[in-house]
């Protein structure tokens, strides 16, 4: 191979700072680029790198969940996205929840001052040719670069929408309604609870279904993620499902009046500070007024302020089971490589894995070594194995979950399967590194 400058990463996102972390630990030069702050997504607002539109993004911090299992294969892993997540972690219960500014600056500084990484703010509009290149730049790829990926892919683009959250200032929630839980846990809790009995529940479900959205481009076809639909998609669907989804009510008994509600809306910390509370499971396509009016619909919200309002926003990502090798490599360029949610994964921790997965994969490729993915066994390689092995016929985004993993032997007891996939998984990844990841981790 000819000596390689620079390994060009795109994209200054979870995956892109995962994959240029990954590279400089092992001796590579980078150079990130990242169009902000020359150019904004319609979803970004801040100039840091790994920029999170949502608090609580890196969900369960449980071992025995699919989830909570990835995050701690990339802590073994040496992960750059997973350290700052967990040096500035607010309170979640079980979940793993951050201080977003604090979480981007801590990423920034890093890569800042590793030996070997160059940060260049601009936008690429143009794949390079020459270099080595990992495109991570996510579900808001801008449109220059976008026909330049499906120029060298030869193939069209899927989309489908995303939505997020509203976002509440604490000082103006009414306190007279709310209490504080976390569902079936004993104490305090790290929730805020909005209750509502039956007949403020069906007039809010009312209102939210009758509610104006925001109107979309006659040549916007909608195809929203399962995982995370509008509250009015979901409302939609009939009376009761919100009963049985963001608005469940089980496990949660408030304590004025010794009842579990009706329906309750929980409200999630923000920051560190608590000044900012995110209305969870609450993602809508509603305008701003309608948000206004309805949310305030809400126990406890009745003079609610905004912080942000939700929204809905394109995510856009290419069919990988015809596109990229196990390696993430473009099966018709060894050079080009692509990482995060544009290869079709879905959440912050599974694009930042993807990251981990194609810089590691790209140093391999620079010294001429051959990369054999994760096992099947580990998360990280149940998603490899979603985005290249699969039928492209059908395929959709997935967050990671134990359905992806090879069946366990034998009968084992549902309550337990957690906890021996974790067991297999991290036997199997402490082999794979072992075989695989020697090259220079200074």
């Amino acid at each position: 191979m000819t000596e390689q400058k620079s390994i060009i990463v795109i994209g200054g996102g979870l995956a892109g700072c995962e994959a240029a972390w990954q590279l400089a630990k092992r001796g590579e030069t980078v150079t990130l680029c990242e169009m902000k702050p020359e150019r904004f997504s319609p979803a970004h607002k801040s100039e840091y790198l790994a920029e999170l539109v949502c608090s609580n993004s890196l969900r369960s911090n449980i071992l025995e969940n699919a989830v909570g299992l990835l995050k701690e294969e990339m802590r073994l892993m040496g992960s750059l996205i997973i350290e700052a997540a967990d040096a500035t972690a607010v309170p979640a219960g079980k979940a793993l929840a951050v201080d977003r500014t604090d979480f981007s600056r801590t990423i920034e500084s890093k890569l800042l001052s590793r030996k070997g990484v160059e940060i260049v703010r601009k936008e690429i509009p143009a794949i390079p040719t020459e270099e080595v290149v990992i495109i991570a730049t996510g579900p808001l790829t801008s449109d220059a670069l976008a026909q330049s990926i499906a120029k060298v892919t030869g193939s069209n683009y899927l989309y489908f929408y995303d939505a997020i959250a509203p976002i509440i200032e604490k000082e103006s929630l009414n306190y007279e309604s709310i209490f504080r839980a976390s569902r079936y846990a004993d104490g305090a809790g790290d929730y805020l609870n909005c209750p509502l009995e039956k007949d403020e529940y069906e007039r809010f479900w009312n209102a939210l279904t009758e509610g104006k959205c925001v109107p979309l481009e006659t040549f916007e076809d909608i195809k929203c993620f399962e995982g995370c639909l509008p509250i009015e998609v979901i409302a939609g669907r009939g009376i009761n499902t919100l009963c049985f989804g963001p608005m469940k009510p089980v496990g949660l008994v408030n304590p004025k009046t010794g009842k579990q509600p009706y329906a309750v809306v929980q409200l999630r910390q923000e920051n560190r500070e608590q000044t900012l509370f995110n209305m969870v499971g609450f993602q809508t396509k509603l305008t701003w007024p309608e948000q206004q009016r309805i949310f305030r619909m809400i126990p406890g919200l009745e003079q609610a302020e905004f912080a942000r309002y939700g929204s809905m926003h394109r995510n856009t990502f290419i069919n990988s089971p015809l596109l990229l090798k196990e390696t993430l490599q473009l099966q018709t360029r060894d050079n080009l490589f692509f990482a995060g949610q544009i290869t079709g994964v879905e959440g912050y921790v599974e694009s930042a894995a993807m990251g981990l997965i194609a810089g590691i994969s790209a140093c391999r490729y620079v010294h001429g070594e051959k990369m054999a993915p994760p096992p099947g066994t580990t998360a990280l390689g149940a998603l490899v194995n979603h985005i290249t092995g699969k039928d492209g016929k059908n395929f959709q985004p997935m967050n990671v979950n134990f359905g992806l993993f090879p069946p366990l032997p034998g009968r084992v007891p549902k309550k337990n399967r957690g906890e021996h996939y974790a067991r297999r998984a991290l036997n199997d990844l402490k082999k794979w590194q072992e075989e695989v990841c020697g090259i220079g981790q200074a």
